[in-house]
């Protein structure tokens, strides 16, 4: 059984809002040995001060290729063949807040039977949706 993860680089983000990716971009992958720190300690994307956000264990026969397919269905995967900071970089997610927020504003109007009132979305809700979409 491995562990699905959602981490975030702030060095990666200004770098996106640099280039018009926006400063919403997240990393989303799978380790089956080991932790996602140690994976993520090797550098991704030309970055090294990636944070963990949120990291859950996955069922068996879960692989990353299954999760981004199923992700980019629902999120705009950023092609890392596009930008040459990036290259061979897989799994960036570019986040709308906005479909994060109508997301959790249903999920709790279905919940609770009323409309919430104010929803601020903060990056571990962003990680718990991605993670939510990209298992299905």
């Amino acid at each position: 059984m491995g562990t699905i993860y959602v981490a975030r680089s702030k060095g990666l983000q200004s770098w996106g809002a640099d280039v018009g990716l926006g400063k919403n971009l997240y990393a989303i992958g799978y380790v089956e040995d080991g932790t996602p720190e140690q994976v993520l300690a090797a550098g991704l994307a030309g970055e090294k001060d990636w944070a963990v956000v949120k990291a859950q264990d996955a069922a068996e026969g879960v692989d990353e290729a299954g999760l981004l397919e199923r992700l980019g269905r629902k999120e705009k995967l950023v092609d890392p063949t596009y930008y040459p900071r990036i290259r061979g970089a897989r799994g960036l997610v570019k986040v709308d807040p906005a479909k994060v927020e109508n997301s959790i504003r249903i999920r709790k109007a279905l919940e609770t039977g009323q409309e919430p009132k104010e929803i601020k979305v903060k990056p571990a809700d962003i990680a718990q949706y991605l993670i939510n979409n990209a298992l299905g």
